[in-house]
C-alpha cells in the first residue's frame, strides 16, 4: 500500500504548487481534524447490537468503513433500515446524541494538526470546515479541539442541496469565504469526501487515518498522508511557498 502513497508524490507537489497564490484550505472534520471514527463505530456497534441488528452480532470495522464512514446520516438510515426510514432517522439521531456524550472526553486531534494550523494562520490563508456530520456534532468537535476561532465558516452537508459525495458543500464553502477553486485545496479522509472535493474541481490531500489507502486512492486524491506531520505534506507546502 505504501508504494501507492509515494507514487503520487511528484504529481501532488506540482498540483499544490499550481495553486499559488494559495487563498484557502478547506477541512473535513470527522477523521480529518480528529480521529473520531472509533467513537462513531463504537456508538453504532453498541446501539445496533442492542436492537438485534445482524442477528445481534456486533458490526465489524470493515462493515463500518464500507457502509457508514463518511456517509450522510440520511443515506445511513436508509441503508440500515430500508423498510422503515423514519425508524432509521430516529436511530441515527439517537446515535449522534450518544457520540456527543462520548466526544468531549475522548476526542483527540490528528497528529500535527496544530502545526498545519499555524502554517495557515502565519500566511493569512482563509479556511473553512466542510462536513456531512450534523451541525451539533461539528460545532462540538471544533470547540473541543479549540478551533472555534480558526474556522471562518462551517458548511454542513444536510444544509446544502446535496451532501458529499456531491460537490455542493465544497462549492458553498468557496462562495461563503469568497475564494477561487483555482487557489484552494482540501484535506479529507473518506472516499465520499475526496470524491466531493474532486467533483468541485479542487485538489484533495487524502488523510489515511482509518480508511484503507487503496480505497482512498481510487477516489483520486493528489496524494495521501498519514497525518499532518507527514514529510510529503511539508515538501508540497514548501514548494507552494517558493511559488
Amino acid at each position: 500500500m505504501t508504494a501507492s502513497v509515494g507514487e503520487n508524490c511528484v504529481e501532488s507537489k506540482t498540483t499544490l504548487a499550481e495553486l499559488a497564490p494559495l487563498q484557502a484550505v478547506l477541512f473535513d472534520i470527522d477523521g480529518t481534524i480528529c480521529d473520531s471514527d472509533p467513537l462513531h463505530h463504537y456508538a453504532f456497534r453498541e446501539m445496533l447490537q442492542e436492537i438485534g441488528f445482524n442477528g445481534g452480532v456486533p458490526i465489524t470495522e470493515e462493515f463500518f468503513v464500507d457502509h457508514i464512514a463518511g456517509k450522510h446520516n440520511d443515506d445511513i438510515a436508509e441503508f440500515l433500515f430500508p423498510d422503515d426510514i423514519q425508524r432509521g432517522l430516529k436511530f441515527v439521531d439517537d446515535k449522534e446524541a450518544m457520540f456527543r456524550r462520548l466526544a468531549p472526553e475522548q476526542l483527540k486531534p490528528v497528529n500535527g494538526l496544530y502545526k498545519v494550523k499555524k502554517w495557515i494562520e502565519d500566511r493569512g490563508i482563509k479556511r473553512a470546515a466542510v462536513t456531512n456530520a450534523p451541525r451539533a456534532n461539528a460545532e462540538l468537535m471544533i470547540s473541543s479541539l479549540g478551533l472555534s476561532d480558526f474556522f471562518e465558516a462551517l458548511i454542513v452537508g444536510s444544509e446544502c442541496e446535496h451532501a458529499k459525495p456531491h460537490p455542493d458543500p465544497y462549492l458553498k464553502a468557496l462562495e461563503l469565504i469568497n475564494v477561487s477553486k483555482d487557489h484552494t485545496f482540501i484535506f479529507e479522509d473518506s472516499v465520499s469526501g475526496i470524491k466531493a472535493g474532486v467533483a468541485a474541481g479542487m485538489p484533495v490531500v487524502g488523510i489515511a487515518t482509518r480508511n484503507p489507502e487503496h480505497l482512498l486512492m481510487e477516489a483520486k486524491p493528489v496524494f495521501l498522508i498519514k497525518d499532518y506531520e507527514d514529510p510529503k505534506l511539508w515538501a508540497a507546502l514548501e514548494e507552494l511557498d517558493k511559488k
